[in-house]
């Protein structure tokens, strides 16, 4: 394996409708989308679809849709190691005019302890703070053999302060800023103090706050795609880390701006786009969106 991504599984469906209908009303929906869900497991796939190695740590029922869930992850070459759940979990998205609301059902309450998986060779290990026993186990292990390791704190779990310890790279989102009492610039140092070398905040249209290698502290922008062609924001930050996952495999000399650059270029590709699987970038729509856009920066 070239990185090992772990997380949730979701199967999402996306609709594109007018407005949600509630009591007896009823509405038809201008498009719709399924595909794969979950943080670390969107950008899983969006690593994979980049031809990175990937093995995936993941929920999986015994059910149809987790045999759906299998097959899409077949069809990225993707390794799945599934930890087992009762009843799959399902999200349903409804984005609207660059936002968008989620209702999920989850099954987390894993059947089994965490596997025990060789990660010789592995050269990433990507977070979401899902399965926290095997995410501080596996962040632990990695941090030992010098393997990278990265976090997407899209929200608070039950370990995260002390999972932080172990991790190189720390993106987080506004909503954990919130939920540890901190200002987007209180949470780098925060980050700093708990050991992690590259850190930063998402904020949406406005770009990632995050300091440098040698600590310092900027604002790169989001890429200015107008937004007429914003259709679908959901999964764009989860394709933001797969991308960052996979411009450090491919390059692990440069440094981390180009990597953000890369990333931020494949988010904007995602948001064009309903659903995650339509969402997920080639090296070409990369190159693409930055010809069209880091222009107007």
């Amino acid at each position: 394996m070239n990185a090992l991504f772990i997380g949730q599984a979701y199967i999402d469906v996306t609709m594109l409708a007018p407005a949600m209908p509630t009591g007896d009303d009823k509405a038809v929906a201008d498009d719709y989308a399924v595909a794969f869900g979950g943080n670390a497991v969107t950008a899983a796939f969006c690593a994979a679809r980049f031809g990175q190695s990937v093995d995936l740590l993941t929920s999986l029922a015994d059910d149809w849709l987790g045999r759906m869930f299998l097959d899409m992850a077949a069809k990225y070459q993707i390794s799945v190691h599934g930890r087992k759940v009762r009843r799959s979990s399902i999200s349903f998205i409804l984005p609207s005019d660059g936002r968008r609301a989620i209702l999920r059902a989850r099954d987390d309450a894993y059947l089994h302890p965490l596997p025990h998986l060789n990660i010789d060779g592995c050269r990433a290990l990507h977070l979401d703070g899902h399965q926290a026993d095997a995410a501080l186990h596996y962040a632990r292990g990695c941090r030992e053999r010098g393997v990278l390791t990265s976090l997407d704190g899209g929200g608070l779990r039950a370990n995260t302060h002390e999972l932080l310890e172990f991790i190189d790279v720390a993106i987080c989102s506004t909503r954990l800023c919130e939920q540890l009492g901190h200002t987007p610039r209180s949470m780098l140092d925060y980050l700093k103090a708990r050991g992690c070398r590259i850190g930063g905040v998402t904020e949406g249209e406005h770009g990632l706050l995050w300091y440098d290698e040698r600590g310092e502290i900027s604002r790169s922008p989001a890429l200015p795609v107008p937004h007429e062609k914003v259709i679908d924001t959901s999964g764009a930050g989860d394709v933001f880390h797969g991308a960052y996952v996979t411009s450090y495999l491919e390059r692990p000399g440069a440094a981390w701006r180009e990597h953000f650059e890369f990333a931020r270029a494949a988010s904007a590709f995602k948001v064009q786009h309903l659903g995650n699987e339509a969402g997920l970038p080639s090296h070409a729509d990369v190159a693409r969106q930055r010809a069209l856009y880091e222009g107007g920066l």
